[in-house]
């Protein structure tokens, strides 16, 4: 085990850290499409309740767990849960804390990629005069790699590989890089959102045309922000608020412990966490629901937006919505709105990384450098096959496949599985009469007592149900109808857990397909789909492997401690 003496500068650089990590392409991308697809006004109350009792709550389970786990020089999730406590198969639950980071980052840095190649069509107008038609069919030419947009060869490959290695190169330069990224990222970041959210509040209906004649900006905005209570009696609608509360806030992944485990022993965490949480909170609720849905609805109409909402829309109408502003002002706001998401990435991918370096330091005795190029190296081969590996449909659109499985099961369900073993061994078995003083010291804040209670009943009750709804999720979400006919059977959605294993969903397809064409690109989907979930748990294997080793290192230098 090495001694891993590096810390934070700045307490500022620690919170804008945190926060880059927090604030990431979900406040922008991922957040406004849940919202849509969950009937706008009736997700934000699940989502702000979501956020207050699991949210919080988890932001400072995994301050107070790093920062003690960094008391004993531990600075990775393995040991960290180790040190607290004596069950020794807690270390191989920390494992999801370096597993789902490596996944997710091999994901996270193609979107990431996009963006940058993204910045670079805006500044040289390769978008000036084209229609919403041509700007999507030009996303899902660079998805198909093949198809160059630029004449480099295998663009997308390209500024994937380029985009990895300045994440890399970062990384490589310690928690000064990380904190120095930080500082610039974040404030460029909020002035950039700042610019558009001012546009999207200011469009109205200016942007009507005779196409989209009843367009309207605040039809956006009120679809938002008009609460439906009713949704409160909707677990789908949960659903949902929790899982993006998951994704936007990195809770359940590793990266809040590995950050905390830098601070010193009576470092604040108490309102460090909170400041990194609201400040995340801010930019999404706030910034990202100002901008792509009241800017696409103004010049598209929300009905548009209602029948559009995905990931990729961001990127197949933003270019052609700048372009209504003219030529000139719209290569801004690209440069602008793509350079925004290139930094909230980042900061975010940045994170990533640190979890699977502190463990490789502090296990292996790598030098800085070393662990940062094997994490570059990492990413690189489990990350090419998102780039790589792709399927046309008939109507153009690109179906990444390993993207969506390494989005599904790293980026959503180990989260959550993580979550509630660290909940459990925080409030159960390390215990709050010593957890709570814990986070209590150097406290610059009083927090409630009742969040005590919160952390050891109501934030893993939710987790649980959480889990075990995704587990068991009926036919349709309907869950009203599924206890109304309990009697006849309980009938899974094939997006339940146990479908998605089974691979229901794509078997009944393909038993009712007629065209052999189709049939047979079917089977090589679901060929597709089995492979990148045996990557992923060849992945969580080998990383289980390299705990076993270190662990049988640690036990070995202890008995020639207590032998000298």
């Amino acid at each position: 085990m090495s001694s891993n003496k590096e810390a934070w500068g700045t307490r500022v650089g620690l919170i804008l850290a945190m926060a880059g990590n927090a604030v990431g392409l979900g406040n922008f991308l991922r957040f406004p499409v849940q919202a849509v697809q969950n009937g706008g006004g009736a997700f934000i109350i699940p989502y702000i309740v979501c956020f207050l009792l699991m949210g919080i709550p988890l932001l400072w389970i995994e301050w107070t767990m790093g920062r003690f786990g960094g008391r004993y020089n531990n600075h990775s999730t393995p040991f960290i849960l180790d040190t607290m406590g004596k069950w020794r198969f807690w270390k191989y639950f920390g494992v999801f804390g370096i597993f789902t980071n490596v996944a997710v980052a091999a994901y996270y840095c193609y979107i990431e990629s996009w963006t940058m190649s993204y910045v670079y069509h805006s500044v040289v107008g390769t978008f000036n005069g084209l229609g919403q038609g041509e700007v999507a069919d030009f996303f899902n030419r660079y998805l198909t790699i093949g198809k160059s947009t630029t004449g480099i060869p295998y663009e997308a490959a390209v500024f994937y590989i380029l985009c990895l290695l300045l994440n890399t190169y970062i990384l490589s330069r310690g928690l000064k890089g990380v904190e120095r990224a930080a500082k610039i990222g974040v404030p460029m970041l909020l002035i950039f959102g700042g610019f558009l959210a001012l546009r999207g509040l200011t469009l109205g209906t200016s942007g009507a045309t005779p196409e989209h004649p009843d367009a309207s900006a605040w039809d956006g905005l009120n679809f938002l922000w008009t609460p439906q209570f009713d949704s409160l009696s909707n677990p789908t609608v949960w659903l949902a608020a929790a899982g993006q509360m998951f994704f936007t806030l990195s809770v359940g992944m590793g990266t809040v412990h590995c950050y905390a485990s830098y601070l010193r022993a009576k470092d604040d965490i108490a309102l460090n966490a909170v400041s990194a949480g609201f400040m995340n909170e801010f930019v999404e609720v706030v910034l990202g629901s100002l901008i792509v849905i009241p800017i696409a609805a103004g010049y598209l109409g929300i009905d548009w937006v209602k029948e559009n909402a995905g990931f990729g829309m961001a990127f197949q109408t933003m270019p052609y919505l700048f372009d209504q502003w003219g030529s000139v002002i719209s290569n801004f706001a690209g440069v602008f709105w793509f350079g925004l998401l290139f930094f909230a990435g980042i900061t975010s991918s940045l994170a990533m990384g640190t979890p699977w370096m502190g463990f490789m330091q502090d296990e292996f005795n790598f030098k800085r450098s070393p662990a940062a190029w094997s994490f570059g190296a990492l990413i690189l081969f489990i990350g090419l096959p998102t780039v790589l590996i792709y399927q046309v449909a008939d109507n153009g659109v690109v179906d990444l496949i390993f993207f969506s499985e390494y989005d599904y099961w790293a980026g959503t369900m180990s989260l959550v599985v993580f979550a509630l073993a660290e909940v459990v061994l925080f409030a159960w078995i390390f215990g709050l009469k010593r957890g709570w003083p814990e986070l209590l010291s150097g406290a610059d804040i009083k927090i409630p007592v009742v969040f005590k209670y919160i952390m050891t009943y109501v934030t893993p009750i939710l987790l649980m149900v959480v889990f075990f709804g995704s587990l068991f999720l009926p036919e349709g979400g309907d869950w009203l109808l599924a206890f109304q006919n309990i009697s006849n059977g309980w009938s899974l959605d094939n997006g339940s857990i146990i479908s998605m294993i089974n691979n229901t969903g794509i078997k009944q397809t393909i038993a009712n397909a007629t065209d052999p064409a189709q049939i047979e690109l079917l089977k090589q989907k679901m060929n597709y789909i089995n492979a990148a979930r045996l990557l992923l748990v060849g992945l969580f294997a080998a990383i289980s492997v390299l705990v076993y080793v270190a662990y049988n290192r640690r036990r070995k230098l202890n008995l020639q401690t207590q032998t000298v």
